[in-house]
């Protein structure tokens, strides 16, 4: 049987099992970067030599770590279910191992709040300034922001419950349910946010004439796109003579905020909806300049009077 017979059906497989943005992410990544080097190979004849040999092609790309694990444990899933269903003898992915990880440090970049009072002020549009408020003082992942209605918002709270793909799947962005079980959550958010999101909605029923309609926070009618949210990031960043970070990073900015301001790792952890502290405080937690100067203060003083 030839590989990409046994992947269509793996593919209805696990539209069974999994979320559709999830499958719709697993058939981008298969269509890219699997199916074209294994369609026309016999399963029933895949070596462990022949898997090394992808994996060599693969690290030519210099994909990051994480999309080196993410292949492999997609292909190591797909030979899962070779061995159930297609009475292959093993999982060669489990003999070979996963790719070599880079020795790469990845740096996660952040606003400080002075930062971003400055960066914010690069926007014209409404919208797009008060998508970036958001994420900077609420802290939620983009696409959790990005599927938000004004029925998700209650005074001085918002209801954290679903989330929107950053990609179409046949014309159609997915919302589906948020990342994990702990990622259901209710965010307090300040006085004056709450009163700019009720701004947002005034505007939109002024523009579409309709004050029954559950309209997207950010959007209206329909969620603003990732690609014109970073345009108009870029705008701002260049207006402003800012460097630039990735939208997630405000999600870090929003952690590094509260921890500088001595607010609770616990607190911090369910705010942002983690299921594990550990990993707030492995990719969460900055030290801004001031903190690092006041380190060096109280070193210089420990040596001078202990």
């Amino acid at each position: 049987m030839k590989f990409e017979d046994a992947y269509f059906r793996y593919l209805e497989y696990v539209k069974d099992k999994q979320k559709i943005q999830s499958v719709g992410s697993l058939e981008q990544k298969f269509n890219k970067w699997i199916l074209p080097y294994w369609k026309d190979y016999n399963i029933y004849n895949i070596t462990e030599l022949d898997y090394l040999y992808w994996q060599h092609y693969i690290l030519k790309e210099n994909f990051s770590n994480n999309t080196l694990k993410n292949l492999h444990y997609l292909m190591s899933g797909f030979f899962e279910y070779c061995v159930l269903f297609l009475d292959i003898k093993c999982n060669i992915t489990k003999k070979v191992g996963n790719f070599k990880m880079q020795n790469i440090k990845v740096e996660h970049d952040f606003y400080t709040l002075k930062e971003f009072k400055h960066f914010i002020k690069g926007f014209d549009n409404i919208i797009y300034k008060e998508f970036f408020i958001f994420m900077f003082y609420c802290g939620t992942r983009p696409g959790e922001a990005m599927a938000l209605r004004f029925s998700d918002l209650d005074y001085h709270s918002i209801s954290i419950s679903k989330t929107i793909s950053e990609h179409s799947f046949e014309g159609t962005r997915i919302v589906d349910s948020p990342k994990s079980i702990s990622s259901f959550r209710k965010i307090d958010i300040d006085t004056k946010l709450y009163k700019e999101l009720l701004n947002l909605k005034n505007i939109y029923i002024k523009k579409y004439n309709n004050s029954s309609f559950d309209y997207y926070i950010f959007g209206g009618m329909k969620p603003l796109a990732p690609t014109s949210i970073n345009r108009y990031k870029l705008e701002a960043c260049n207006k402003m003579n800012i460097r630039p970070i990735k939208l997630h990073e405000f999600r870090h900015s929003h952690a590094s905020l509260l921890y500088n301001f001595k607010i609770p790792m616990q607190q911090i952890k369910e705010r942002l909806g983690h299921s594990n502290i550990n990993v707030t405080m492995e990719f969460y937690v900055h030290l801004n300049d001031k903190n690092k100067k006041r380190i060096t203060r109280i070193l210089n003083l420990f040596r001078l009077f202990y």
